[in-house]
């Protein structure tokens, strides 16, 4: 029949209402352990690319990418 629920579908929609409505704030309860993991995730992001207090960290000068020329590969390549 169109519309009339199953037995099972009344099992399902008991079971959704209790997770939503019962007890003492389970559904709020399980949001906030949520947010509280997200909010450890992000922190444990940014603290993974700032180095511990305390050290000293230098700057890597980093230039462009110059080919050898040919001269100098064919010198290289007789001293092997």
């Amino acid at each position: 029949m169109i519309g009339a629920m199953s037995p099972i579908h009344w099992i399902i929609v008991l079971v959704v209402a209790a997770v939503l409505f019962g007890g003492r704030g389970k559904l709020s309860s399980i949001m906030g352990d949520a947010a509280k993991g997200i909010k450890a995730f992000k922190e444990g992001l940014k603290t993974e690319d700032e180095p511990p207090a305390g050290t000293k960290v230098s700057p890597q000068v980093v230039g462009p990418r110059v080919e050898p020329s040919v001269d100098q590969r064919e010198a290289e390549d007789a001293r092997r």
